[in-house]
């Protein structure tokens, strides 16, 4: 992949998702190209941790009856993902093995308020947020990884992802009505691409959610959340 390809790749459309309020930078794709191994084994625990996280939200509140009939759902297809991840990796010869984690998950959770019914709110915009995430870093990487398997891989995930942030959203305007999840969305948006800004150190650190988003060639949240409007 030459060097002009890679410039230009965040700019394709399938990398634009409008709770983001910035796109990945091109500098994330050429590490995540470079380092596919490291991104698959982080993959398969980003999809772990997704399962773990709507289980979480249905134990926190089980008398929502609503919220456990969606979020079960999407729990399974999580885990289905993470066994067809793992599968990959066995075929490939590569243990999934731990790594250290970027620090994007815990500075999102660090926003979430403690008490209800906001924690709720954020915490759905959060997860929500990290499954929007994933669906503009995989869509990228489905359109630009030399890896056949890999792009067919991420290809095949790209409409699971939407529905699951698709969801989220959903959950949250149910609850909360839309001026409320949209004024919320803009500052977690907003959290969200200071976690992810910044120059990764060693590049061979990269993970599916490490930092790189392009700042100068994106909108704003407000402008996201407009769109959702």
């Amino acid at each position: 992949m030459s060097a002009a390809s890679l410039q230009a790749a965040p700019a394709s459309p399938t990398a634009r998702v409008k709770w983001l309020a910035a796109a990945s930078s091109a500098a994330w794709l050429e590490q995540a190209i470079a380092h596919p191994e490291l991104v698959l084994i982080d993959h398969a625990h980003c999809e772990r941790k997704a399962a773990g996280v709507a289980l979480q939200l249905m134990f926190r509140y089980p008398s929502d009856e609503g919220l456990g009939a969606a979020l079960s759902p999407l729990a399974r297809e999580e885990l289905e993902h993470f066994e067809q991840v793992l599968q990959l990796l066995q075929r490939r010869g590569l243990a999934l093995r731990p790594l250290p984690a970027p620090a994007y998950g815990a500075s999102l959770t660090a926003a979430v308020r403690r008490g209800e019914p906001e924690r709720m709110l954020d915490s759905f915009l959060v997860a929500g947020l990290i499954e929007a995430r994933s669906h503009e870093r995989m869509a990228l990487l489905a359109a630009h990884s030399p890896d056949a398997e890999l792009r067919a891989l991420y290809g095949e995930l790209l409409a699971s992802e939407a529905r699951h942030f698709g969801l989220y959203w959903l959950l949250c305007e149910e609850r909360y009505g839309r001026e409320v999840t949209v004024a919320r969305l803009q500052e977690l948006a907003a959290v969200e691409v200071e976690a992810l800004s910044g120059v990764l150190a060693r590049p061979e650190e990269v993970r599916m959610h490490s930092v790189g988003v392009d700042l100068a060639g994106s909108g704003t949240p407000e402008r996201c959340a407009e769109e959702l409007r």
